[in-house]
This record gives C-alpha cells, structure tokens and sequence, in this order.
C-alpha cells in the first residue's frame, strides 16, 4: 500500500525491522480475525449491510486525515479515477461481500486456509498476464500449497477428490481468493501518490459500491440490520482493525522493510485466522486443518525462499 524500497530487497537496520515485524504481526492477527468476525455476524447482521457500514464508517473516519493528501494528490487520482475505483470496489468491497457470504455456509477455519491459496492465485495470473519467468522452486512451492487447499476442500478424505462436491461456501470463497488476487495483480499498475491517499481512494470507492450491493440485499429481501450488540461489535471490529489499522499498518511496514519481506508475514494469516475460530467460535480443527495448514505455509515457504531474488 505504501511505496516499497526497490523489489523489497534493500537492507532495513535491526531497529526498522523489529517495529516492522511487530506491525505486520499485528496486521496479520487483524486480518486473521476477519472470518472469525464475519462468522460472529451470521444471524445478526447480513453480509452486505456489514460491507456497506464497514466501508461507509471506514470511509468517515480516514476523510479528516487523508484530506490534505487526498488534495495534494488530486490530479495524478482524477487521471486514474476509473481504474482506483475499480480496485475498491472490487479489492474491499465485493472481496468482502462474498467472503461474508460463504461464512454463511462454511466454516471460519476453512475459510482462512482457503485464503491462503492467494499467493499461488498471484502467481498464475502474474505469469498468464505479465509472461513473469517462472522458477522450479515456485513451481514445486505452489504445488505443496494445492495439496493443502485442496485437502481442506474435501475435508481430509483426499479419496473423494475424484467425485469432489464443494459446497456453497468453499465456492464462494474461492471467487473471493480469485477477485482479491486479480485486484492485487493490478496494483502493479498503481499511481504514485502516497499511502494514504491511495487507501481513502479505495476505502471511498468501496463504500459506493458497497451501498450498490447493499440496495440489492434490501431489495432481494435477505437484509439483516444490525440491532444487537453483537453485531455493532462486529462491525466495529472490522472498521478499527483489519480496514484501518491493519492497512496503515501494513503500509508502513513496506515503507520500512519493503513490500517481499513483508509479503513473507502474510502466511500468518491463515494460522491466526484457524487459532481464532478455535479459541472464539469452538470450530472443530481437525487433524486435516493441521496437514493443510503445513502444506500450504510449507509450500509458500519454499516458492518464497527458494527462488533466486
């Protein structure tokens, strides 16, 4: 989100990387909670109305601070309007809309593992898009992390594979695994304006098109407004933490350390995420989780470490 030190390789001191790495723990446990908050939701408050309040709320809150560089920035983001708007809409808001959604049908736990398969979705489209040269390591990396999504799509009885029926959940986040990593393969053609300017952009544009997708919730008759506790706790749970401090945070992470060695902390996601739906939700995890969670982090580990810089 902020402007990275060239191809994230330069050198930060002991002191840069260890505020670094505080932050970018801390940004993954916001975003790990994520599913597990959308879990909680279910029943109290729908998925779209969440999105919308999220980024509407989210959208308030930043417009005081982002002010000035929102002006300063202002024609290079006039030029690029179209395409900032899309990266919203599509990144925050319909990425979040449909993972709300397939926590309706699925659990917190395999939502969050699924997850996980993003970089390996990045990685495809990068080399079907950009030709990007593809390495072994990355290849074989990759591969391990298939393993692991697919044993956490069949639900450990990797015999089934052959006849696999997913269900509704797993499908939908899936599509939201492919939207987020299409919005992250077009960041490379981010405008140069600064972080903040950046998220306001993006945060406003999600909360117009969130409030298109909201309108069809209410008018498609499955609106749930929030009225209890729970639900105005959810909400602000995901505004405070993975839609603002969780993207300022990782921002200047990258600022720090650069965007490969922060891109390295996002494989915690996913064990935060499975962590939190056990101690907060009572999910089952399942020997399998455990398996797939290897495979995946494993697999990532090796695409990410064993390819040349």
């Amino acid at each position: 989100m902020a402007s990275p030190a060239p191809n994230g390789s330069a050198a930060a001191p002991s002191g840069l990387y260890a505020n670094a790495t505080l932050l970018l723990i801390l940004t993954t446990l916001f975003w790990g909670g994520n599913a597990v908050a959308g879990k909680f939701a279910v029943g109290h408050v729908s998925p779209m109305i969440l999105t919308c309040l999220r980024w509407m709320i989210a959208a308030i809150l930043l417009a005081p601070f982002a002010r000035e560089r929102v002006a300063h920035d202002w024609p290079v983001i006039r030029a690029n309007l179209g395409y900032l708007f899309l990266l919203g809409a599509f990144g925050f808001a319909v990425f979040n809309g449909t993972l709300y959604t397939a926590l309706k049908y699925t659990t917190a736990i395999n939502v969050t593992i699924l997850q996980a398969a993003m970089p390996m979705v990045i990685f495809v489209l990068n080399f079907m898009a950009f030709r990007t040269h593809v390495h072994w390591a990355q290849v074989l990396g990759y591969s391990v992390t298939l393993a692991g999504v697919l044993l956490t799509a069949s639900r450990g009885d990797v015999a089934q594979l052959r006849n696999l029926s997913l269900n509704q959940g797993d499908l939908l986040i899936l599509a939201g695994v492919v939207i987020y990593a299409v919005y992250s393969v077009a960041l490379r053609e981010r405008p140069a304006i600064h972080w903040l300017s950046f998220l306001t952009v993006l945060v406003t544009s999600a909360a117009i098109a969130s409030a298109a997708m909201a309108t069809w919730e209410i008018a498609d008759g499955g609106a749930i407004w929030p009225v209890t506790w729970n639900a105005w706790a959810v909400i602000a749970y995901t505004i405070v933490f993975p839609s603002l401090l969780g993207q300022a945070f990782f921002a200047r992470s990258v600022e720090l350390i650069g965007s490969n060695r922060a891109g390295v902390f996002l494989n915690l996601v996913p064990i935060f995420g499975a962590l939190l739906a056990v101690m907060l939700l009572g999910e089952d995890f399942r020997p399998f989780h455990a398996l797939a969670l290897v495979f995946v982090i494993g697999g990532i580990a090796i695409a990410q470490n064993l390819t040349p810089r």
